[in-house]
């Protein structure tokens, strides 16, 4: 699960932190081997895009959570679960977000209850269900709620 950061180092901000360039430099001493040396360099991802707003009335599904410091078969898991959730017939879409105190925000959004208890009772998501609370959550919890109102917005750029 690729989880889109509340509030980044720098606002706007899409680059990762950590990425390098191997950049060789000749040495000072002609005698001397070429030093290899990493470069800090930005990367681009992709900008998250919230889920759009839908005609109501449908379901927001709000898993909110804090984890525990083994996260050891979580992204993997996570990525299967995302899977998953899309063949739910009923499934409109996934927003996620994590704090950078460790504060992390899933907002799944359904057509009906059929959809959410469609998701709620699939065997393998009930299987990672109980690892997590086994080794991957400190703390959660879940809301359900009907939503009777939506709209969107979206900045139309023209040639800047």
């Amino acid at each position: 699960m690729s989880d889109h950061l509340i509030a980044p180092a720098e606002a706007g901000s899409t680059e990762l932190e950590g990425a390098a360039e191997l950049v060789i430099e000749p040495a000072a001493d002609p005698t001397a081997e070429p030093q290899a040396t990493a470069t800090p360099m930005p990367v681009s991802l992709p900008v998250p895009v919230p889920v759009p707003a839908y005609e109501p009335p449908y379901y927001a599904v709000v898993f909110t959570s804090t984890r525990t410091s083994d996260q050891s078969g979580y992204g993997e898991t996570s990525e299967r679960m995302e899977e998953l959730v899309a063949e739910v017939p009923g499934f409109l879409g996934m927003d996620h977000a994590r704090t950078p105190g460790g504060l992390s925000i899933t907002v799944g959004y359904f057509r009906d209850a059929q959809a959410i208890e469609k998701w709620r009772a699939d065997a393998e998501h009930r299987a990672a269900q109980r690892r997590g609370r086994a080794e991957w959550y400190e703390r959660y919890t879940l809301h359900v709620a009907r939503v009777e109102r939506s709209h969107s917005f979206e900045r139309v750029r023209g040639n800047e």
